[in-house]
């Protein structure tokens, strides 16, 4: 694993965009596993900023999202697809049709997660995986539970991860109760992963997640066994991790 401690989120932030863009830039038609949420956004806005100025191009690439609220349409504002939109895929020139999100309005989710899970094995998984971490050690919508889902699922939140998101709804009562996620199996397929993580309410779930044992009530502690992990971070939250600083 490679450990990048940066000063503060913006520095997180553009190293974990120079991630990225080497993996576009060594293969042109790469897939990329793409994230939500406030962590990646500096990243994205990087990532836009190098696209226009010429200097980085999405045109081949193939991107495959983690996750989708269940029950949230596209064009909602607070929709993951939506989210995409607004953060990356407007800004730069990916082909519309080369990026995947589950949907969130499907009728039959268990038949919507088997189909994800076809599309993410018929783009041969992603070569690099985006993910941040929820203060409760979850990635994508995998919450802690008494074992590892392997696959694409439908997936009931915890309180706490409730809690967290609600700052984007107008109350935690509009917050979705489920989500549909990749599993940890099909993430743990990726080629390469890329941990983000910032400010030091994470602290305790990075220490747990990458120095405590493997276990499924810390769902991030499987990437320990993963080949090809890099966690960029920012002080505060690696800063109870050994060996993280210098």
């Amino acid at each position: 694993m490679r450990i990048y401690c940066e000063k503060d989120y913006d520095a997180m932030s553009r190293r974990a965009a120079c991630v990225i863009a080497a993996q576009v830039v060594s293969k042109p038609d790469c897939v990329l596993g793409l994230a939500t949420g406030s962590s990646p956004v500096g990243t994205y806005k990087q990532l836009i900023q190098w696209h226009k100025q010429g200097d980085l191009s999405f045109r081949e690439v193939r991107s495959v999202n983690l996750d989708e609220y269940y029950g949230l349409a596209p064009d909602h504002d607070q929709s993951y697809r939506y989210f995409m939109q607004a953060n990356l895929f407007d800004h730069v020139d990916i082909v519309p049709e080369n990026t995947n999100v589950p949907d969130g309005l499907a009728k039959d989710p268990a038949a919507e997660c088997a189909r994800y899970e076809q599309v993410a094995a018929d783009l041969g998984y992603a070569d690099l995986q985006l993910l941040g971490m929820g203060r409760n050690g979850h990635i994508g919508f995998n919450e802690p539970c008494a074992e590892f889902p392997l696959a694409t699922h439908l997936v009931d939140l915890t309180e706490s991860t409730i809690e967290a998101n609600a700052r984007f709804f107008a109350s935690a009562d509009d917050v979705p109760r489920q989500a549909l996620t990749m599993g940890i199996g099909t993430i743990m397929k990726a080629r390469k992963i890329l941990v983000v993580v910032s400010g030091a309410d994470k602290a305790d779930a990075v220490l747990k997640a990458f120095a405590g044992p493997i276990t499924p009530e810390v769902p991030a502690s499987i990437l320990q066994l993963h080949p090809d992990v890099t966690l960029v971070g920012d002080e505060s939250a690696l800063s109870k991790l050994t060996g993280a600083k210098g």
